[in-house]
Parts: C-alpha cells; sequence; structure tokens
C-alpha cells in the first residue's frame, strides 16, 4: 500500500440490524480474552472508519468534585505505584505505568493488552496509585479510566528501567533516547491550527498496547483517534535506543472538510535565544526545548529556519513536493548556551520526521505563537497537502520519527551552526539590523586553503541588504556570514534566504530567516 493514498472506504452492511446498536457492538470490548482472531491495524481502521460514518459525540468529562477541585501541584502528588507497573512480575523489558485523572486531564481512556489468547482491558484500579497527602475516597472513584500512560525500557542502564515514550492529553505523545530529557513533542493530527477561526484538537480515545515476548525490543502501540470532523487508526512501532525510533501508521478519515490537515505535527517551545532575545532580563542565556526547523525538501535541497517568539501570531510555509524529512531541531548542545541546571535545554531531544512513500505536493508549515515564558508550547510545524482527501475517501500515511541528541540529521554538505542578532553599526549605531550566520561542516572543512567561498543572499522587497560578507571563521574552521539590513516597513515582516558558494558548487544547506513586524 502506498504511504499516503487515499482508498475506499471500508463498507459494511448491516441489513438485520439498527445503526446504532452496531456501532455499539462494534466497539465493545471484552474484559476477558477473546481468543477469535488476532488484533491489528485493520480492526483499529476498521473502528475510525465506523466512527466517521456517524455524528461525533463529545466524549463525558465529568469528575468527582474531589478530582475537578485539584491544584497542579495537588496533581503531581497522584503518583503511580512502580511496583504496580504493568508485566513488571513477568520480567517483561518493557513496562506500562499510568496517569490518573485529574486537572484537565477529565476525558478517560480505554487500554488494552493484545496477548496470545487475544485482548483484555487494563481497568482503573484506585490502589494502583498513591495519592499523597490528597484526600480522596476511592469510593468516589469507581468509573474512572486513565489519562495516558507511559512506557518503560532500559536505555541508560540494564538496571533501570527508563520513560521512554509517554501518551498524555489529546493525540499528544513524547519519546525519549539515551541521555535525553523530555521537551519537544508530537501528536497524530493537527486540524486548523494557526487559523482565525480556531484549532481543533483530535484526541486519541483507546489503546491497544502488544504484550512484548522475553526478548523484545521493540513494542507495538495501535490507537484509535477522534474529533468533530475526524477519525483515525494509528500504529506506533516503538523502538527505543541512543537514537529512539517510532514507526508510525495512519489511517484518517474525515466526517467534514478541513481547511488545513496537519500530518506528522510536531510541537515545541521557543522562548528566547542567540538571535531573539527582545531585551529579556534572564541569567540564561537561551531557552528553548528547538532551535530551527530543518527541511530536506524532494529537490535535494535542505534549509534551515531558525525559530523566534514573535510579537504576533505568525505562520510561513514552504512549498514542497514529496518531502524528504523535516523536523524541529534542538542544533545547540553547550550547556554553556543555556546555563540551566534543572531544565537541562541541552539534553532536549530534536524530532526528524522521515516520509515513507510519496507524500505528493504540499507545504512544510510552521507556526509560531507569541509567549509570555517558558511554560507555553509555541511552535507548531507539520506537512499539509494541497489537496486533502474528501470526507469519505480514508488517507493512508507513513513515516518515521527519529528522536535524536547524538549524531542528529544534518545536511551532507555544511550547515547554520547559528545566527546572531544585533543593533548594525556604521560608526555608531543606526536603526538597520546586524546578522551574524556561522556555517559549518565537512564542505567548508575539506575547502583548500585560499578557495573562494561566496554567499548568494536574497531577500523579498521589504528588506534592503545593506552589506554582505562571508569570511573564514578561524575559531571554528567554518565560514561567516555578516549581514547587515534594513526593513522599509517596520511593521510588515521581512525574509532573508542565504547560502554559500564556490565557484559553481553549492557547499551549505540554505539559512531561511524571516524579520517579525514590530
Amino acid at each position: 500500500m502506498p504511504a499516503l493514498t487515499r482508498s475506499s472506504p471500508v463498507r459494511r452492511r448491516l441489513s438485520t440490524l439498527l445503526p446504532a446498536l452496531a456501532l455499539a457492538l462494534a466497539f465493545a470490548t471484552v474484559s476477558s480474552p477473546d481468543v477469535a482472531s488476532a488484533f491489528g491495524f485493520n480492526d483499529v481502521a476498521q473502528r475510525a472508519s465506523q466512527l466517521a460514518a456517524t455524528s461525533y459525540r463529545k466524549p463525558s468529562a465529568k469528575l468527582p468534585d474531589a478530582l475537578h477541585a485539584l491544584t497542579y501541584d495537588q496533581y503531581r502528588d497522584i503518583r503511580f505505584e512502580p511496583q504496580r507497573a504493568w508485566w513488571r512480575a513477568a520480567k517483561l523489558p518493557f513496562e506500562l505505568m499510568f496517569f490518573h485523572e485529574g486537572l484537565y486531564y477529565n476525558e478517560a481512556l480505554r487500554i488494552h493488552e493484545i496477548g496470545p489468547d487475544g485482548t483484555r482491558e487494563i481497568r482503573f484500579d484506585p490502589s494502583m496509585f498513591d495519592y499523597g497527602k490528597n484526600r480522596i475516597d476511592p469510593r468516589a472513584l469507581r468509573g474512572l479510566g486513565f489519562a495516558g500512560f507511559r512506557v518503560h525500557y532500559a536505555i541508560n542502564s540494564p538496571r533501570y528501567k527508563d520513560e521512554v515514550m509517554v501518551f498524555l492529553g489529546a493525540s499528544y505523545f513524547r519519546a525519549l533516547g539515551k541521555d535525553q530529557r523530555y521537551g519537544i513533542s508530537a501528536r497524530g493530527l493537527a486540524i486548523d491550527t494557526g487559523l482565525m477561526s480556531g484549532e481543533e484538537f483530535p484526541r486519541f480515545t483507546e489503546f491497544w498496547i502488544e504484550r512484548p515476548a522475553p526478548s523484545a525490543r521493540e513494542l507495538r502501540i495501535y490507537a484509535l483517534l477522534d474529533s468533530p470532523r475526524a477519525a483515525g487508526a494509528f500504529r506506533f512501532l516503538l523502538k527505543p535506543g541512543t537514537e529512539t525510533v517510532v514507526d508510525v501508521r495512519a489511517r484518517l478519515f474525515l466526517r467534514q472538510n478541513v481547511a488545513k490537515l496537519g500530518l506528522a505535527p510536531l510541537t515545541s517551545m521557543y522562548y528566547f535565544g542567540e538571535n531573539d532575545r527582545r531585551g529579556i532580563d534572564d541569567y540564561r542565556p537561551e531557552v528553548h526545548d528547538s532551535d530551527g526547523l530543518s527541511i530536506e525538501a524532494g529537490t535535494g535541497e535542505w534549509i534551515w529556519r531558525p525559530l523566534i517568539d514573535p510579537k504576533r501570531l505568525l505562520v510561513t510555509s514552504f512549498s514542497v513536493s514529496n518531502p524528504l524529512g523535516f523536523g524541529l531541531m534542538q542544533r545547540d548542545r553547550s550547556y554553556a548556551s543555556y546555563e540551566d541546571l534543572e531544565a537541562r535545554y541541552d539534553l532536549r531531544p530534536s524530532v526528524w520526521i522521515e516520509p515513507k512513500g510519496h507524500w505528493g505536493a504540499g507545504r512544510i508549515e510552521l507556526v509560531q505563537i507569541p509567549t509570555p515564558d517558558e511554560t507555553n508550547d509555541n511552535i507548531v510545524a507539520f506537512f499539509t497537502p494541497d489537496n486533502p482527501p474528501q470526507p469519505g475517501n480514508p488517507l493512508d500515511l507513513e513515516y518515521r520519527m527519529l528522536w535524536q541528541k547524538d549524531n542528529e540529521t544534518r545536511p551532507p554538505l555544511a550547515w547554520v551552526a547559528q545566527t546572531r542578532r544585533g543593533h548594525g553599526y556604521l560608526r555608531k549605531p543606526d536603526d538597520s539590523i546586524a546578522l551574524m550566520v556561522d556555517f559549518e561542516g565537512p564542505a567548508l572543512r575539506k575547502l583548500p586553503a585560499g578557495a573562494t567561498v561566496k554567499a548568494v543572499v536574497t531577500a523579498d522587497p521589504n528588506v534592503d541588504v545593506i552589506e554582505s560578507n562571508a569570511f573564514h571563521n578561524d575559531a571554528t574552521g567554518g565560514w561567516r556570514l555578516a549581514l547587515r539590513v534594513k526593513r522599509e516597513d517596520d511593521r510588515k515582516p521581512g525574509e532573508l534566504r542565504a547560502f554559500l558558494r564556490s565557484g559553481s558548487a553549492t557547499l551549505s544547506e540554505t539559512w531561511s530567516y524571516i524579520l517579525p513586524g514590530n
């Protein structure tokens, strides 16, 4: 099956049953083993197809008063009991732990185990949790489900199973590789992100997790997604390691037309950095989970867009056909760039998306949202097809996610190591803007002595390039591009593009920068 195709919808004749009864039977999941057949992706896809053929039903979000009134710190005081970890007694390589409902996690998930004899539901039990200082009567918790779950596997030491993946909230999930700290998140699907009409947040409502073999090094997870305008089936194949790999397969069904369908969406945080401080008084030089968007276009061009925290919503995009990859990256790995012993932004993962098959024509969109501090995820990136599927036509999608820290995906020639911004100077400060862009990589290190390197710089009509100089960086062995630019209208954004060239040979990726309006 092609990786991104529109296939015929699943059709089933239900001539003897009322539609409501048929749907109820289709969603019934037994709590005792079901030995009728093996459970797989097509089973979830059938459920998603049936969901999409019916009107959306908003899930119940009613919690007992004792959970609804919890503060953030009180909710954090509810912890899963590690000794109750799923599969711990069997000493399997993977373990599951669960999140309690409460606070704004008020919509329950159903979670099932797929075993050799069929599927069974993993039911909520208050005895699985330590409620800390909270005074909660377990009898008030009857009928609850789980808010989410996390997967544990030993990647840093064979003596301890680390948290390597978590599903919690809407369709959000995160993963970790060796020696990484949580930062960037992913989502199953994004709908109308950045539009003034408002964003729709699909959510995973049900999971099925395969019981791993005693020697397993990967874990297979299935998920059902639902929202007012879409339903979908997902399979996640988790392969933890130095670079944790998550292979994703999805089949999406639309109930209604969608203005902007965001595929393989990533969500991150950028507060300030070397190219965008805005006078922030903070002891830390930089604060961000990611510092740029990287794109490998289908033409072979590599593009780097440094992130910013704009004053107003800023949505930009890159037209691509059959992209080879894209990701929100944390290229700066120096602790000295952050100086934060608690957050350790230097250890937060980059996430690279590798599409499988041909995704067709579309665009990589970058949404940057103003944020007053580092507590808000304000960066979103995804692929949106030029021709989204119509209701009744499923969309099949496959891609690989790489959660990286060491040996991150980069262009093979040379890449942007940093972008620095300041006031322009011509004997005295003026109203121009100075930009220093450092390039590094093997293509620059291999240049013969005395090689001529030039910067090819272009700008849109709102930006005047006053000065442009490229020179060897003796400190890094790379090259520095020094720019002095000025906007025609400071209220409007302006865009710059630059890359290095020697003769007719391209040496670097394309630096693509936005000067936001004031």
